[in-house]
């Protein structure tokens, strides 16, 4: 089973931004322990970020012919606005998670709503890393369950 995880804009701060929202882990640590829980979930994981929209739709429209299985992303504050990424994710036939570290329901009014959100299986959000993590054993639990 293949795994894309993607992370969205500015994310790659993650360990510099404001660490009372997004804790002190950085992009490196977190990639780090997706990948340990993968090994733990015997599932490949393959990490992907950028700042750039349209990479991040290239990327996405590149998994379609990879057997990616499901996809996890952080899209950051794309996730607000971005319909370019949600028409980009509605194209994979595969399940989407969306993670976020912080609680985005206890943030300014606009981190509330998701563009992403009706394209994605659902959502895990406010518990730091843990989010990542938890996001990324739905997705294998959402591949499983549809593939019986």
């Amino acid at each position: 089973m293949r795994i894309l995880v993607l992370h969205g804009v500015n994310l790659n701060m993650f360990g510099k931004r404001d660490p009372s929202q997004y804790g002190t882990a950085t992009l490196a640590d977190i990639d780090a322990a997706l990948k340990k829980l993968a090994k733990e979930l015997d599932v490949t994981v393959e990490c992907f970020q950028t700042n750039h929209e349209g990479e991040m739709v290239e990327r996405i429209h590149k998994a379609l012919g990879e057997g990616i299985n499901a996809v996890v992303i952080n899209a950051g504050a794309w996730t607000h606005y971005s319909y370019a990424l949600a028409d980009a994710l509605a194209i994979l036939p595969v399940p989407v998670v969306e993670v976020h570290m912080s609680n985005v329901h206890a943030r300014e009014a606009f981190r509330h709503h998701s563009v992403l959100a009706p394209v994605c299986a659902g959502s895990v959000c406010g518990f730091g890393v843990e989010s990542y993590l938890l996001g990324l054993r739905a997705a294998q639990t959402l591949v499983i369950k549809d593939a019986k």
